[in-house]
């Protein structure tokens, strides 16, 4: 058989790096000791509104991070309907002593129903604050404003989430619902939630986020 050379080996070399990278455990997960215990507190976006409970997205997120090597268990701790007012109402029994980390994914809900952006930043903040006095860091998933609010409802809700992040110095991914917003085929029949491949799709989007999350938590 012939030897192969020149592009042909270079494509061939190029491949087996990629696919090496894509199943090498990244710094993080070999760092770890131990399983991180990690809730995930939101509304219906975490809850999995309408899902297979396999399809919501601490479960479709556990599943990814395991199968890079991460040692995690998400609880799911989103409830349908939630405000941030109703988050931050039961943050004390559902996230419970011993959680190494919180995912927080709230506001949608308050911006729906066209709630001041004033209480929905102190309901979020104080939830990142009461976690801090609990000793548990915090990862804050974003949401923006619909855009027919007005210029001045999306200024003051837009900000919210990276105008904490900056004053906590948080990890944030900035909008839980990239990718998939306004996307018909990921969303269910009322264009607000994501379909199991919606699902994915933010997982897929906001696993490099969780990642740096997760890489502050094995270096406490």
């Amino acid at each position: 058989m012939k030897r192969q050379s020149g592009p042909f080996m270079t494509i061939i070399f190029a491949c087996a790096l990629a696919l090496t990278a894509a199943f090498t455990p990244s710094s993080a997960a070999l760092a770890q000791d131990r399983t991180l215990k990690l809730v995930a507190l939101g509304d219906s976006l975490t809850a999995g509104y309408n899902l297979p409970q396999e399809a919501a997205f601490p479960v479709v997120l556990e599943k990814a991070l395991k199968a890079k090597g991460y040692k995690v268990e998400i609880a799911n701790a989103g409830v349908s309907g939630d405000t941030s007012s109703g988050g931050l109402d039961r943050l004390d029994w559902s996230v419970p002593d011993g959680t190494d980390g919180v995912i927080v994914e709230l506001g949608a809900n308050d911006m729906l129903r066209g709630l001041d952006p004033a209480g929905t930043r102190k309901n979020i903040e104080t939830i990142v604050e009461r976690l801090k006095a609990r000793n548990i860091p915090v990862m804050l998933a974003g949401m923006y404003a619909s855009r027919n609010l007005g210029a001045d409802y999306i200024q003051k809700f837009d900000t919210i989430y990276s105008d904490i992040a900056k004053k906590h110095d948080l990890v944030l991914y900035p909008f839980f619902l990239d990718g998939v917003a306004g996307e018909r085929s990921l969303n269910l029949a009322d264009g607000l939630h994501p379909t199991a491949k919606g699902v994915e799709t933010i997982v897929e989007r906001i696993l490099p986020s969780v990642e740096r999350f997760l890489a502050r938590l094995t270096q406490r």
